[in-house]
């Protein structure tokens, strides 16, 4: 007779940080708490420090790691010790090792039973180097195009987006925390889900569960984000608890079923919209890469099951990529902004003084040693200000150059402020003007590395006990970097929906926007399903440009739908100026767009006007 095994509870896996700059006090709070957590999951790596950091690392200082990780952790550690809980920590970012060190020491000065474990692979310089002296693979930058051989900058650092096994792996091994370097953001949440229904024995049997577990991660994995946290009907939300968000749980259970939840007694909520939202935040279309599986997300829908409880379906997978997301960082050279204040009438005017008088103080040779030199008017004067403060104008100068005696204060603060007493009416510069000495950027380049190449490997604190070997997958899938990409589907004519209203197209449609190197990906949505025919008939690409005014400079855009969550979905390729630290402009992280695109007025059927705004 057969034995039947019972299939283990969901896990419970709770999300407490997103970011470096997420709140500190949310691992200890989560560990004091009785609410029960199986494993606490968190991120505090992007494509912001990871370069910066790699930069300073290779300049002797830094250790590498993400300090706001440590400090979350001391005052939480003796709870996620006599609890039980489990930990898997996306922060090791250039100083893994480094970082597993300090977490070593901290258990021991606490005289804590833990097994620290930490995850190696993610650094693959080396196999970058080897590979392009040998040439067994080329690297090309999947939005430029660009072969990383003719990339005119040399490689300081070079990290790739693990999944979530080697993690599975450290817990099935015993491992209580697990620091990871660079693993993708979801992986934590894949790794822990694989350990506890046991997934990681045999991945290749459950494409499906993997799948539905890595888009539970990429839902939590910003922590707040899917619960009210930079949502677009942010003015619903109990305005009460808005400052103690609840952090969000991802119950996973061993079929792959999936509820989105959040802590109890917490502001926020998470509803279909909240949830929504942070789907659409930096995915690139229908199908979601990861080391392990590839997620297809097209057919993805949220159900209401109770109050702050949403369930997923919809979301099947497939054998994972052969390749995996590599990011290549080089020392691009140095930057330094300027800030001056334009008031009241005349504001192009004063702009086009201002910058005359500027090219003729910095004089030709200066001016020719740069690679960008910016000047730029930020915001604009409402008619009849209600105040002095209400009619000012930011007007930016930021410059770029390989050399850093180019940025210096005699070659660019001050010709930038010798022009004050000849200048426009009331003339005056922000008078902290530390961003005007010279600090190094980076150069980012992203790219494809196959699996194969990696060295993925588990290490222990337990005196004795062996590193485990995390071997590439044998099955993969082929990889198309094209994602689908049509015009609106049988759409309808527009003048079905009746009279229309100009107004902005963020009183009745929801959105999204964020970036994966120099590509902006932006979603939208409605709210009741009667406005979708109207939404993915209106937002075709061509609309899309229009509505980018000045922003559209001929960029690559792809256009999908998400017929079930009523979403039009949108990439722009290389929208971004090389990505978050190489960007000149405002939006480093590209999240403005979305925010830009709904306040664009636009002509909306005023039957979905009457029923309110967002």
């Amino acid at each position: 007779m057969a034995t039947t095994v019972t299939p283990k509870r969901p896990i419970r896996v709770l999300n407490i940080s997103g970011a470096p700059a997420d709140r500190r006090d949310a691992m200890a709070n989560a560990a004091a708490s009785d609410e029960p957590v199986d494993v606490l999951v968190g991120d505090w790596m992007s494509e912001l420090n990871m370069p910066s950091k790699s930069y300073l690392l290779s300049e002797g200082l830094t250790p590498g790691y993400e300090q706001s990780f440590v400090d979350s952790l001391e005052p939480a550690i003796e709870n996620i010790a006599k609890k039980g809980i489990k930990l898997a920590a996306n922060a090791g970012t250039v100083g893994t090792k480094a970082l597993y060190d300090i977490v070593v020491e901290m258990a021991k000065s606490k005289n804590l039973d833990l097994t620290i474990a930490w995850v190696e692979g993610d650094v693959v310089l080396e196999q970058v180097q080897t590979a392009l002296k040998e040439g067994t693979h080329d690297f090309v930058n999947f939005i430029t195009k660009q072969k990383l051989k003719d990339w005119p900058y040399k490689p300081l650092f070079a990290q790739c987006y693990l999944g979530g096994l080697g993690i599975a792996t450290a817990f099935k091994a015993g491992a209580d925390i697990v620091i990871c370097g660079r693993v993708a953001d979801a992986s934590p949440i894949i790794g822990a889900a694989a350990w506890w229904h046991d997934w990681v024995a045999e991945p290749s049997k459950y494409y499906d569960e993997l799948a539905r577990s890595l888009i539970a991660g990429h839902l939590i994995e910003c922590s707040t984000y899917c619960c009210g946290g930079n949502f677009t009907g942010f003015k619903s939300l109990d305005w009460d608890t808005i400052a103690d968000m609840g952090f969000p749980f991802a119950e996973i259970a061993h079929d792959g079923d999936v509820i989105i939840t959040k802590q109890k007694n917490t502001g926020g909520m998470v509803t279909p919209e909240t949830c929504k939202e942070q789907l659409l935040y930096e995915i690139q279309g229908t199908y979601y890469y990861n080391s392990d599986v590839i997620a297809k997300i097209d057919q993805v829908e949220f159900t209401q099951v109770a109050k702050d409880k949403v369930r997923i379906s919809g979301v099947t997978g497939v054998a994972p990529p052969p390749f995996t997301k590599v990011g290549i960082t080089a020392h691009g050279g140095y930057r330094a902004e300027l800030h001056y204040c334009f008031v009241g009438l005349d504001i192009e005017e004063k702009a086009k003084m201002t910058e005359i008088q500027m090219r003729k103080s910095f004089g030709e040779e200066r001016l020719k040693k740069f690679t960008t030199w910016e000047f730029t008017i930020n915001g604009s004067v409402p008619v009849n200000p209600r105040n002095q403060a209400s009619c000012i104008v930011d007007a930016r100068l930021v410059a770029q150059s390989p050399e850093e005696e180019a940025l210096s204060l005699k070659n660019f603060c001050r010709p930038a402020l010798d022009i004050v007493m000849e200048a426009y009416p009331a003339c005056t510069y922000q008078r902290d003007l530390r961003t005007a000495e010279p600090q190094p950027y980076q150069e980012y380049f992203v790219s494809l590395i196959p699996q194969s190449f990696l060295k993925q490997k588990v290490h222990f604190s337990t005196p004795g006990k062996a590193s485990i070997d995390i071997k590439a997958p044998e099955i993969t899938s082929s990889l198309d970097a094209q994602q689908p990409s049509y015009p609106p589907t049988n759409p309808v004519d527009l003048a079905t929906f009746g009279e229309t209203v100009e107004a902005p197209l963020g009183y009745i449609v929801h959105a999204r926007a964020g970036d994966k190197g120099s590509n902006c990906n932006v979603g939208f949505f409605v709210r009741h399903e009667d406005e979708w025919d109207w939404l993915r008939s209106f937002l075709s690409t061509e609309r899309l440009i229009e509505l980018m005014g000045e922003d559209y400079v001929g960029q690559k855009i792809d256009r999908m739908e998400f017929s079930k969550l009523w979403a039009v979905h949108f990439l722009v390729h290389d929208h971004l100026d090389r990505g978050v630290n190489a960007n000149t402009t405002y939006d480093i992280l590209g999240k403005f767009l979305s925010e830009y695109i709904r306040c664009k007025p636009a002509p909306l059927p005023k039957k979905f006007l009457d029923r309110g705004k967002i």
